[in-house]
């Protein structure tokens, strides 16, 4: 299933903005002006004095790199997936909040002091 313009467009934002600086300046400033300032292939190749045929090229190898880098380190995956538990944790909390649930109040603490000694962060209290 492909991806659609918009999903694709996030995704290499977030992969440019992970690994971007893995990349050469040229790969990076395509990508930017690509993705970000929503160029076209021929205003990047005209800004570059190349053909739209080498913008594409550079584009296209720019983004194997990032997918690549992606596909070992799997930064973005995790980055997301912690966004996401927060997201739930902080739902749980502000339902605890709301309730007077302080039994749900203290999971969802658990829960977050887990998340941290994960990501090797403090759980004492201090940062």
């Amino acid at each position: 299933m492909e991806e659609r313009p918009l999903e694709k467009l996030t995704r290499m934002a977030l992969l440019h903005d992970f690994y971007g600086q893995l990349l050469t300046e040229r790969q990076r400033q395509v990508l930017s002006l690509y993705y970000e300032d929503n160029f076209s292939l021929a205003e990047i190749a005209e800004e570059f004095s190349v053909t739209r045929q080498a913008v594409f090229d550079l584009l296209k190898r720019a983004e194997k790199i990032l997918l690549g880098y992606e596909e070992k380190l799997g930064l973005v995956k995790r980055w997301q997936e912690e966004r996401f538990q927060l997201s739930e944790i902080l739902t749980q909390l502000e339902r605890c909040h709301d309730g007077g649930d302080w039994g749900r109040l203290e999971a969802a603490i658990l829960r977050l002091k887990e998340m941290l000694d994960e990501s090797g962060g403090a759980t004492d209290g201090h940062v």
